[in-house]
């Protein structure tokens, strides 16, 4: 009995070996075939090529970004290269622009000067009353030019010819004026067209208008808002004030101001000048000039511009 299942053991044990070796012998067939040496080497070449192209891409990614951060900091550079020198060019621009008004504003005032029918000195206007004790400003001519205590000061703006002001003190190279709007400054005045006279006093600062006071009052009814006042050409017999040449522009009524009691009237009176953007002025010598030829003296306005 136990014979018999030793025999059988054997035998299967047998058909195991039969079969394992008859599929070895299948295996070893199929792989000394030469087809499968080729599909070997195919794919080891596809693998080593994914290996190299991978490696190829990652070099080429880290390249392309070193050479991103260098264009990128190259691009910054120039960026605020071409800021700065837009800049400059804006600064250009801006005193080329400034340039050309200056030369239009010193052709209009050559223009002026050429057609003043007074002796003239041009200045321009450099500083304030370093004193404080005037509402006035410093002009960079002095005696030197031929600048002397109590000459009037016009000047041309926006098309008028305007009363300015007179030289308070003349120094050699500089002088001080005392502007229209000064408390201390008085001048006698008239209206262009309806010749009623007046006195024109300043308020202080050039942001009040002038006062012209002691018009007759019976001209209340004639006096419009925006009549011309002129300089009288008149001397003041209190002393207070210089006298200034006859037609210079003052100013236009603003107000007019009168009391029933009262027997004189004044009115508000703006000021031709824009004293805020005054630069350049022209001290003028009003004093009647002598004729070396007959020795007969005339006014300076008929002597030229000198």
């Amino acid at each position: 009995m136990e014979e018999g299942k030793k025999q059988k053991g054997r035998f299967i044990a047998e058909v195991y070996v039969f079969v394992a070796l008859t599929l070895l012998s299948f295996l070893l067939l199929y792989f000394s075939d030469s087809g499968f040496i080729v599909d070997f080497k195919d794919v080891g070449l596809s693998f080593f090529s994914g290996v190299r192209i991978g490696i190829y891409e990652l070099t080429s990614f880290v390249s392309r970004t070193v050479l991103s951060v260098r264009e990128l900091a190259t691009l910054r550079q120039e960026y605020a290269e071409l800021i700065s020198r837009m800049n400059r060019y804006e600064q250009l621009e801006r005193s080329a622009a400034e340039i050309r008004q200056e030369n239009r504003r010193l052709r209009e005032q050559l223009g002026f000067s050429e057609s003043l029918g007074y002796k003239h000195v041009p200045a321009e206007i450099i500083g304030r009353d370093p004193d404080n004790l005037f509402s006035a400003f410093v002009i960079n001519k002095g005696k030197q030019a031929g600048v002397l205590k109590d000459m009037p000061v016009i000047a041309y703006q926006n098309g008028v010819q305007g009363l300015v002001g007179q030289v308070l003190q003349a120094g050699q190279f500089e002088s001080l004026v005392m502007p229209l709007y000064d408390t201390s400054s008085f001048v006698a005045a008239r209206f262009a067209e309806l010749r009623y006279e007046g006195i024109v006093e300043g308020q202080g600062s050039p942001e009040f208008p002038l006062l012209m006071r002691f018009i007759q009052k019976r001209a209340r009814n004639e006096i419009n808002q925006g009549d011309i006042i002129i300089t009288s050409g008149m001397g003041l017999s209190s002393g207070r004030g210089g006298v200034y040449p006859p037609g210079i522009t003052l100013g236009r009524v603003s107000t007019v101001r009168y009391e029933e009691y009262e027997i004189s009237m004044e009115v508000a009176v703006e000021t031709a000048i824009d004293f805020s953007r005054l630069e350049y002025v022209f001290v003028i010598d009003a004093a009647p000039q002598e004729d070396p030829a007959s020795g007969e003296t005339s006014p300076a306005g008929e002597e030229g511009n000198g």
